[in-house]
């Protein structure tokens, strides 16, 4: 072959590659990382065959910050333009730094609890504690009829899986749902991006806390077994990817 058709071959080659980006992920995964997702949502699965209807006895929870303002998404600031429209400008911002973190515990029917956390406290395992003795009591109150035998779902947070906590939980007979790691959790990916709050700007901690209270009000029943659907799904996936991850994880 001479060198021109070796180069000829070679543009031709070049021409058909496409540019491709990477997928940015929370973690790169080793090997055990990827068989405990795996077996964690294998056996979530299995129970599910087991007792179709375990999930309605677990409540899950997190904790999330929430923002005097916080930047929209790229969705969330788009508009509808004709071609000839000028494109859309705004100005740069960041996020606020006055906030308040929440703490929400919900099931497939509603919110069972929440709280804001006091200015300056860190959510700490000793602080955990006392938030999940505030959860046992309130469901005792309005959940009676899984009072005695409901199932804890919280993620791998430092805080929430402290020697202290687990020997609580023990102390209290609560068990707990393994949580699969580097997941997104219930809230992360259903319940805190219902929250329209951002691209707002409110002022005041107490006008954050009441436009969270609000919006924690609209959600129906729907909602939230929408989110315990879209839950089990997630676990189908990671089954199907073999514990890597898939889209929407990074949530």
């Amino acid at each position: 072959m001479t060198l021109t058709a070796c180069s000829n071959l070679f543009q031709l080659d070049w021409l058909r590659q496409s540019c491709a980006n990477a997928k940015l992920v929370p973690k790169n995964l080793p090997v055990e990382q990827k068989a405990n997702r795996l077996e964690i949502c294998q056996d979530l699965q299995e129970r599910l065959k087991i007792e179709p209807n375990f999930l309605d006895k677990v409540i899950t929870g997190d904790e999330s910050w929430v923002f005097d303002y916080d930047l929209e998404t790229k969705r969330q600031s788009s508009e509808w333009h004709t071609k000839s429209s000028p494109r859309l400008k705004k100005a740069c911002m960041s996020r606020s730094k006055v906030k308040t973190m929440i703490i929400v515990f919900f099931d497939s029917r509603g919110i069972v609890h929440k709280e804001f956390v006091p200015p300056g406290q860190t959510v700490n395992h000793a602080f955990y504690n006392d938030v999940l003795e505030r959860l046992r009591k309130r469901i005792q109150r309005v959940r009676t009829d899984i009072a005695h035998d409901w199932v804890l779902h919280h993620d791998n947070a430092p805080a929430h899986t402290a020697l202290s906590v687990r020997e609580f939980l023990a102390k209290k007979n609560i068990p707990v749902l393994p949580h699969p790691p580097y997941s997104p959790d219930p809230c992360d990916f259903c319940l805190f991006p219902k929250l329209k709050l951002k691209g707002h700007h409110f002022g005041t901690i107490e006008n954050i806390q009441q436009t969270v209270t609000d919006d924690l009000n609209t959600l129906t029943e729907n909602d939230f077994r929408y989110c315990y659907d879209q839950w089990k799904k997630r676990w189908n996936r990671c089954v199907t990817s073999q514990g890597s991850y898939f889209e929407g994880d990074n949530l």
